[in-house]
């Protein structure tokens, strides 16, 4: 009899554990929260994770599921640690789909040797590269960024329109280095700039006065830095700095973060660049969301990650699973028109409108609209360093 009981028992424990794993979706959070842009990672993981807990809380996703964020590290810079990372979420942590990857290495890594292999949706927040505009996903991967084809217009725009019309150009030796360097020349060389040498740089390494020396040698009333604040774009900057080869820089997105002013404060004042950002209602809303949730809000991708993570849930509410083969069709249904627009901190209601079988048009804190293969539209946010500081000058 007393083994019965104990049988008895530990099957209850055992359907009891089942039934809470049924009721709980799992999303896997992807970044670099190691590596060249690991000052970024918080911020962004935190994003996602608001938005998680927004849906969670409402108790409206496909019958009252709870969500749970699972992270793991991708990196930036190690494709088999990524492709690592991706595998254990999928089949150790059993995750529904990814927010991320990061860096477009990773990306790619994870896309063709996990999530396409086992039919996981990806949402990347900051993945740039234009090589990602084509790849071979079956309808799996999207981003709530821009593509670095549309970058490297606007940033040629910005410096263009301060008369600067030669640069000298070097890029971290990766996907995404390599693919906003060429879709820079190419936007500038167009517009009539001249870029007088484009060479990568190697992150990791101590000293960069050789790569400084030979930009420095073909001459340029700029140095646009196409690498990472937290890596080699920094040390390429410190090294011209120390040389003085250059005192006037142009700083992608890799490059705009809090770590660049910590690193070099009024060193850099009138150096400029770009980076994806909203001045949107939504843009002011999520903010002080996040800074109620200790998420620094205003970091650099973090608004992304939370409509990354926002777009999967709705996806999944408007197809009525969790199976990506169901939903990879809604994510383009729920991020434009038509349907009822929808901010951050109303996700319960689109949950609502999705459950009753309407539609929603998710503005969220990005403005966010899909567009091609799944890749957001994009708006810029231009910044300028003054007094060591880094100031937005407008939005493009």
């Amino acid at each position: 009899m007393k083994k019965f009981l104990m049988a008895t028992a530990a099957a209850a424990l055992s359907a009891g554990a089942a039934s809470a794993a049924d009721d709980t979706v799992k999303i896997g959070i992807l970044l670099g929260f190691t590596g060249p842009l690991e000052s970024l990672a918080p911020a962004m993981a935190g994003g996602a994770e608001v938005a998680i807990a927004e849906v969670s809380d409402s108790g409206k996703l496909l019958d009252g599921k709870t969500v749970e964020p699972v992270r793991g590290d991708a990196t930036c810079i190690d494709a088999g640690a990524a492709t690592a990372a991706g595998e254990r979420l999928v089949t150790s942590d059993g995750v529904s789909a990814i927010m991320g990857a990061m860096c477009s290495g990773a990306s790619g890594a994870v896309l063709s040797n996990v999530a396409v292999p086992n039919g996981i949706v990806m949402i990347s927040p900051s993945s740039t590269s234009p090589a990602l505009s084509s790849v071979e996903d079956n309808g799996l991967f999207f981003r709530t960024a821009p593509s670095d084809a549309r970058q490297g217009t606007i940033m040629t725009e910005v410096i263009m329109e301060r008369g600067i019309q030669s640069v000298a150009l070097t890029y971290t030796n990766n996907d995404y280095g390599k693919g906003l360097a060429d879709s820079f020349q190419q936007a500038f060389e167009a517009a009539g700039g001249e870029v007088t040498l484009s060479t990568p740089h190697e992150d990791g390494k101590a000293d960069y006065s050789a790569e400084v020396g030979a930009l420095a040698a073909a001459g340029g009333d700029a140095l646009v830095v196409a690498g990472y604040v937290d890596q080699g774009g920094s040390g390429v900057v410190q090294a011209a700095l120390d040389t003085g080869a250059f005192d006037t820089f142009v700083f992608p997105d890799g490059m705009v973060g809090d770590a660049l002013v910590e690193n070099f404060g009024d060193a850099i004042d009138g150096s400029f660049g770009q980076n994806p950002g909203s001045d949107s209602e939504g843009a002011k809303i999520y903010e002080d969301m996040a800074e109620a949730a200790g998420v620094e809000g205003g970091s650099v991708y973090s608004k992304e990650a939370y409509d990354a993570a926002a777009l999967i849930l709705m996806a999944m509410q408007a197809a009525g699973s969790t199976d990506a083969n169901e939903f990879k069709s809604r994510i383009m249904d729920v991020a434009n028109a038509p349907g009822e627009k929808i901010l951050p901190g109303e996700l319960g209601k689109a949950l609502d409108i999705l459950a009753e079988g309407g539609e929603v048009d998710y503005v969220g804190a990005t403005d966010v609209e899909l567009i091609g293969p799944g890749e957001a539209a994009g708006v810029f946010r231009e910044i300028e360093i003054e007094n060591g500081e880094i100031v937005t000058v407008r939005y493009r």
